[in-house]
């Protein structure tokens, strides 16, 4: 009897290890599981960064991401949303180009749509012309269509005080405009955090969306005699077509600002959209990027 006992017992312990050895194994699996399910947080070149779920707003990275910057040409993130925003906004109205605006872009050494004076250019192709080659001369000529006053320094300045209540509107703290193309006076700026939500608001209007997607355009405008030509506009933001789900948003680059790229992507019905500013080259900021969406993606 003793030795049936004795058996019990041990075929007992047999079964308390197996099923202790069976727990372990499988916690060990689901800690595996969860490992894996985290991916690791990714080192950026750029000072600032900033990522989140378009969607549900969710926070899926952060670095400095409230610390002020010079935000160079992703100021016109916010001239576009200003421009967009306008009541009973006509996109085929047409702007006159001026002399003013090459003179600008001339004194400013700035980036440039090629905008050609007395051409006359619609609204729609200035928004064009505004994201994709970063035209500095779009930019000026939407301010002096949408801002209010008798001369053209009053209406600049007026399409900038609207920059900043949009900006106040969206309840961001350390966002200021001083420029409707990011070639400030000092007190320009933004943070990656603000930027996001800027870009992430803009992207609620599809004419926006249509915009920054677009890798080139060929634009047909009307000369001042009153014949035609075609303008071509090429995308600076590297990314689109090059990164799965790209949609957009825009590049800058500055003295201060050095280089900076506001992006978003969409995979499976998810949408990542984020911020990297003050990256040391373009190279740079769309690895940056990359790393960032794939993060995001991930998260």
């Amino acid at each position: 009897m003793k030795y049936g006992i004795t058996g019990i017992r041990r075929a007992s312990v047999a079964v308390t290890v197996s099923l202790t050895a069976g727990a372990v194994l499988a916690s060990g699996a689901f800690a595996s599981a969860a490992t894996a399910a985290a991916p690791p947080t990714p080192t950026i070149t750029a000072k600032g960064g900033f990522v989140m779920n378009n969607g549900t707003a969710k926070t899926l990275y952060g670095k400095a991401a409230d610390t002020r910057r010079s935000t160079g040409s992703t100021t016109k993130i916010m001239t576009a949303k200003v421009v967009l925003a306008q009541k009973n906004l006509n996109l085929d109205a047409k702007v006159t180009v001026q002399k003013a605006y090459s003179d600008y872009i001339v004194s400013k050494n700035a980036s440039s749509a090629r905008l050609i004076v007395g051409d006359k250019v619609t609204v729609r192709q200035l928004l064009y012309g505004l994201m994709l080659p970063s035209g500095c001369d779009a930019a000026y000529a939407l301010a002096d269509k949408f801002g209010s006053g008798s001369t053209r320094a009053a209406r600049v300045k007026s399409f900038i005080g609207k920059m900043n209540s949009s900006a106040k509107s969206l309840g961001l703290k350390n966002t200021h405009f001083d420029s409707f193309d990011g070639i400030g006076g000092g007190s320009n700026y933004s943070t990656p955090r603000d930027l996001t939500k800027i870009a992430s608001s803009a992207m609620k209007n599809s004419t926006f969306r249509a915009i920054v997607k677009t890798r080139s355009t060929k634009q047909k405008v009307t000369t001042k005699s009153g014949g035609y030509r075609y303008m071509s506009w090429a995308n600076t933001n590297a990314m689109l077509g090059s990164y799965t789900g790209m949609i957009g948003v825009k590049t800058g680059s500055g003295p201060t600002a050095k280089y900076c790229l506001v992006f978003a992507a969409t995979r499976n019905g998810k949408t990542v959209i984020g911020t990297v500013l003050t990256s040391t080259s373009a190279t740079t900021r769309t690895a940056d990027a990359k790393k960032l969406l794939d993060y995001g993606f991930k998260k």
